[in-house]
């Protein structure tokens, strides 16, 4: 039996998106350098010469080889390259991986409720949830576009926290500006309450509760991974998670985790730091599972009162297919939600 919901301490996927939906089409134009920006920067002159398009954007065409010139064809990628009167360039205007990035992509997103101010939708494994290098399309904030267009006008198209890509789980998303500064204070003063399952390789020592306050930052010797870290000596934020156990063995052990901070990888970090790495999370140590191909942990419970309406709202979803037969195959208690 899980922890009561009542205490405010608290399958979709990707559409398929075709190469003409991102906008690769591209125009090409001749620049022609005049002599008052003779052996100017590369991209100070485009600039000038191209006032349509913001000076980020022609440095992403620069660094992405759209930019030649008529007597040489190979690319000129270095945005500090000196341009000279009577030189003609070819510039390639297509879409850069950045301003892809925020373009809508249509997805079977879970909705789980919605009204004017805000939605909690039920992410899916294998979602990243915000672009960045490596995942420029195909994000929870492009589908987020695609199902409300007025969520151009919203920062980051109103996304206030995020879930790892492999963890799948609850999320509130704000549809208006005034709703995302709501919710962002609320989350900053911890009254937006994330309850999460987890999955260990390892069974359970000790008291069934446990606190773990330790600060995590960067991993100084693997900047991909997250770490616990000594404020006295390395850069981090202080992170605090409550643990119960709901079910050990031999096996392993099903933990119930509530984040009071939320710090990037701060369960999985958290975990391994007390020698519970997540199953399947091989980043921090853990085994890989033949029931289950990433990071056992799902966030199944998001509580929080709604900031204009004063609503009590409480949400739960239930262990996702692959996590139930992780704990079947270790002869775990699946837990039941009330």
């Amino acid at each position: 039996m899980l922890p009561p919901a009542s205490d405010p301490l608290v399958p979709s996927g990707l559409a398929e998106v075709e190469l003409d939906e991102l906008g690769q089409d591209a125009e090409v134009r001749d620049i022609l350098i005049p002599t008052d920006l003779h052996r100017d920067r590369l991209d100070r002159a485009l600039v000038a010469l191209l006032p349509e398009f913001s000076r980020n954007h022609l440095k992403h065409l620069i660094e992405d080889g759209c930019v030649s010139t008529l007597a040489n064809p190979l690319p000129i990628t270095k945005v500090a390259h000196l341009v000279k009167a009577a030189e003609t360039y070819h510039v390639r205007l297509q879409p850069t991986e950045m301003s892809q990035a925020y373009l809508p992509q249509a997805m079977d997103l879970v909705v789980v409720f919605e009204d004017a101010h805000l939605r909690v939708i039920h992410k899916p494994v294998g979602l990243v949830v915000h672009p960045a290098p490596g995942n420029w399309s195909g994000t929870l904030l492009n589908g987020l576009l695609a199902l409300d267009p007025n969520l151009k006008q919203v920062p980051r198209a109103g996304i206030v926290h995020r879930l790892d890509k492999d963890t799948s789980g609850l999320m509130v998303t704000a549809r208006t500006r005034a709703c995302m500064d709501a919710l962002v204070a609320m989350i900053g003063e911890r009254s937006v309450h994330r309850q999460y399952l987890a999955i260990s390789q390892r069974p359970w020592r000790g008291e069934k509760e446990r606190e773990v306050d330790l600060a995590v930052g960067r991993d100084p010797r693997n900047r991909l991974r997250m770490a616990v870290v000594d404020l006295a000596r390395q850069s981090g934020k202080p992170a605090q998670t409550s643990l119960h156990c709901l079910d050990s063995n031999d096996q392993g052990c099903l933990v119930h985790c509530t984040l009071h901070t939320g710090r990037t990888h701060q369960i999985r970090v958290h975990m391994a730091a007390i020698g519970l790495p997540l199953l399947g999370d091989g980043l921090y140590g853990g085994s890989d599972s033949p029931e289950i191909q990433r990071q056992a942990l799902h966030a199944y419970r998001l509580g929080f009162t709604h900031p204009f309406t004063g609503e009590n709202l409480q949400f739960e979803t239930p262990l996702p297919a692959d996590m139930q037969a992780a704990l079947a195959a270790m002869g775990l208690q699946a837990p039941r939600l009330e």
